[in-house]
């Protein structure tokens, strides 16, 4: 038995009650339809509350998506209220509403005639109301029983939409929560679009806040991306095709992976917003990330599963390797900062550093996808919109000529997000990788083919496959609202670990110059960037960059004494180059020597920078005839971030190729303990550099230095001195973790050569206390190091020496 819900007025003429009849037999036949693996929700009354129901977003996209939503499921068991909320009184913002729902357009499943009934229907049941103070959602609450009671009908849920700034979510959620919320048996369900905050402590704040009135299970955190037709069968086409993907989906098939969305548009209009996030924060973060956890999670043995898609997703981020500053490459075109003084006021002096271009190449750290460089980009004012997700396969197959057949060319899926030369929405896979088949019943193989080009193939070279009728990603999301599907929105802890992993990014890029581009097709190759090593550069270097940086390019590297040892200053980048030159040049010649070089490394962030340059650009370094010891090391288990060892292991040890027998962890774990004398792990430390390293001299000793003036795990307070003659022991440090294991004085004097790095203006006002201080002084361990036959240098860069 089918119902729907007709207010009738007794007064109104019989054309009308006919034609509310005739659409009551028309939805009554209609057989239900539900999407497969959705589950329906429970028949009955449903209120859909749009909070902010006449802005931008609601216009567009939101109401339409309701609309075509009613149209699909009335006459199933359902009934239907639509809400308008807004901040405006009913009489200014009822007109507003209506002007938008005249516009509405019927989905193209249905007939024209039954159009204009549906049509006629949902006008009568949507309504605008001033939603501003806990009483209107009292009343708005009130009122849907008071139509619940009359009419006898029994409450399915409740549906809101927030369209409204995110500052404003926590307050409307406690409103819901304390007067809006259904009876027991119905379901409570809020939508939230982004931003979700704009860094990681932001989005955890705004998470705890609406943890208070909502539980997870009622939140929906929206990301349109993930309701476009491509991107919400990517895991679909995987699993369908999984017994061909399945082997090739890893390291040894993938050369590299493309995520991409370029736009043609300025700011203009959004730059209030914009200024703010960028294109990092607005597209990158969440858009772009949903593609790439769609293509690196685990596949789902249950698709309909919403609670394991979620938990494949959110492994994917613990293999993200950490993102550095030089994995980015960032541009701004030329008329944006304009752009900003105009719409915010501000002065023609006033330069943005918001970055409108981003390109960047990140990876994972896991056994299947270990060394597959991911680019991602995406750019406003670039020469064509289109947006796309390339899997490029390597080809080992080497063509003598013949270089038009399909085997010799590129082997590439395609997941085509739609616009470009294209158009349409389209998953393409060329000839030589294999005939996929169809993600469902919904799509159809193209057959006839356009005289274009697609990422460097014809049409014809690929099996295409595009969805039979075009679906709105808006009506795709609002319909699994409706179903309750979360599988295609982000949960708490996604968004957060999301967050984590673009945060310290975004905080490198605070104070970073973006690439002046001109936009469109004008920008030629500008943008063009590469990847070197594990670092991203933009492949035309020579651009002379408009907007001032100052006059480090002025200062070369610098020789000179301080402390009357040698000295090397330069800016930070210049000063690792050449830290690493001389690393490299001490190496050289002890293997040379000796067949050998013993080099002993302290932690901290200092030298981080150096051990990604000594990864990525020594290639010649003798790593093979060189065994990597460490200064100091904290007592905490060594897969522990907060390890020395660790640091070094992640930064520099797992990309170079040195004999496992070669590596030298301080033994700070023993018999399942940390750091207890009794077990004797600084002797059998002191031990095993005796028998390996010759006379006890390492080669080369690199120390940084604390605020404090402690080096390695020496601290002020440490019981050890010059003439104590162990080479390692146990100290305090006076931060936690307070157990240290550190190399002595004795051993570091004994070295044959000691570099001192000292980088950032935090250590300009202890550089300079240093500089005051002839010979030792208790208070600052660090003078206490001077080699006794070997030779120290310090490497400073200008922000420590100079402020």
């Amino acid at each position: 038995f089918c119902f729907i819900f007709i207010q009738l007025e007794f007064a109104t003429s019989m054309w009308r009650i006919t034609w509310c009849l005739l659409l009551l037999a028309m939805t009554c036949c209609q057989e239900g339809y539900t999407k497969e693996g959705e589950n329906p929700p429970s028949r009955g009354h449903v209120s859909v509350v749009i909070v902010g129901g006449t802005g931008d977003l609601a216009k567009k996209y939101l109401w339409q998506g309701f609309f075509h939503l009613y149209s699909t499921q009335v006459g199933k068991g359902y009934t239907f209220s639509f809400y308008g909320g807004g901040l405006s009184p009913e009489e200014k913002g009822a007109p507003l509403l209506f002007e938008i729902l005249k516009e509405l357009k019927c989905p193209t499943e249905i007939t024209e005639e039954r159009c204009a009934l549906v049509k006629e229907q949902f006008l009568r049941l949507s309504q605008y109301l001033q939603l501003k103070t806990v009483e209107d959602y009292e009343k708005l609450s009130q009122q849907i029983q008071q139509q619940l009671n009359q009419e006898g009908m029994v409450e399915a849920g409740r549906l809101f939409y927030m369209s409204v700034p995110a500052f404003a979510y926590a307050d409307i959620a406690a409103k819901i929560n304390s007067t809006c919320r259904p009876p027991a048996g119905a379901w409570l369900r809020v939508v939230l679009e982004k931003p979700f905050g704009h860094d990681f402590g932001s989005a955890q704040i705004l998470a705890t806040q609406l943890a208070s009135f909502l539980t997870e299970e009622e939140m929906y955190r929206i990301d349109h991306y993930l309701g476009k037709e491509v991107v919400s069968q990517i895991l679909a086409f995987r699993k369908k095709n999984n017994e061909l993907l399945a082997p090739i989906w890893n390291k040894h098939h993938i050369e590299r992976i493309e995520i991409v969305l370029k736009e043609t548009l300025d700011c203009k209009g959004r730059i209030q917003f914009y200024d703010q996030y960028g294109v990092i924060r607005d597209v990158l973060q969440n858009h772009l990330t949903e593609v790439l956890t769609l293509l690196m999670m685990s596949v789902p043995a249950n698709l309909s599963s919403s609670e394991e898609v979620l938990k494949n997703k959110l492994q994917v981020f613990s293999a993200l390797e950490h993102l550095e500053r030089s994995s980015v490459v960032i541009g701004q075109y030329q008329g944006y900062t304009e752009e900003v003084q105009e719409e915010l006021n501000k002065t023609k002096d006033y330069v943005s550093l918001t970055p409108t271009f981003a390109g960047l190449v990140i990876f994972a750290d896991s056994p299947q996808y270990d060394g597959i460089p991911i680019y991602m980009t995406s750019g406003k004012m670039l020469d064509e919109r289109v947006g796309y997700a390339r899997i490029l396969f390597k080809n080992d197959i080497f063509c003598i000529q013949d270089y038009n057949s399909v085997s010799c060319k590129p082997k590439q899926i395609v997941f085509y997000f739609g616009h470009g030369g294209l158009e349409y929405p389209a998953i393409l896979v060329s000839k030589n990788v294999f005939k996929p088949s169809l993600v469902n019943s919904g799509w159809k193989e193209v057959t006839e083919h356009k005289d274009i080009s697609v990422l460097g193939l014809p049409l014809s070279d690929y099996y295409i496959q595009t969805p039979v009728a075009p679906r709105e990603a808006y009506y795709e999301l609002i319909s699994k609202v409706f179903h309750g599907r979360q599988d295609s929105f982000i949960s708490t802890e996604n968004l957060l670990a999301s967050w984590a992993f673009w945060t310290p990014l975004l905080d490198s890029l605070v104070q970073a110059y973006p690439r002046p581009y001109p936009g469109g097709v004008s920008n030629g190759d500008l943008l063009n960037f590469q990847l070197r090593g594990r670092e991203v550069a933009f492949v035309n270097e020579a651009v002379v960059n408009v907007i001032q940086q100052g006059q480090e390019e002025n200062f070369q590297v610098m020789q000179g004494k301080y402390r009357s040892a040698d000295m090397v200053s330069a800016w930070a980048k210049e000063l690792v180059e050449r830290l690493a030159s001389d690393l490299q040049s001490a190496a050289e010649e002890a293997v040379k020597d000796e067949g050998q070089f013993h080099l002993a490394l302290s932690g901290g962030s200092s030298p981080i920078a150096l051990f990604i340059q000594l990864a990525m650009h020594h290639y010649t370094f003798p790593w093979r005839h060189t065994h990597v010891w460490l200064a100091d090391e904290r007592c905490v288990p060594p897969t522990e971030s907060g390890s020395n060892f660790h640091n070094i292991h992640e930064q520099l040890l797992q990309h170079i190729r040195i004999p496992y027998f070669n590596i030298h962890p301080m033994p700070v774990q023993l018999n399942q303990r940390l750091c207890v004398e009794e077990d004797g792990g600084a002797t059998l430390y002191e031990k095993e550099i005796n028998r390996l390293v010759n006379a006890s001299s390492f080669h080369y000793i690199l120390l940084g230095v604390g605020q404090d003036g402690h080096t390695a795990s020496l601290f002020q307070d440490s019981k050890v001195d010059e003439s104590d003659e162990r080479l390692v022991t146990l100290t305090e440090s006076p931060n936690k973790p307070h157990q240290r294991m550190s190399l002595t004085f004795t051993a570091i004097n004994n070295a044959r050569r000691v570099g001192v790095l000292v980088m950032g203006k935090r250590k300009h006002e202890l550089v300079t206390q240093l500089s005051r201080i002839k010979g030792e002084s208790a208070k600052y361990p660090i003078t206490k190091v001077q080699p006794t036959n070997g030779k120290l240098i310090w490497y400073l860069d200008y922000d420590a020496l100079l402020g």
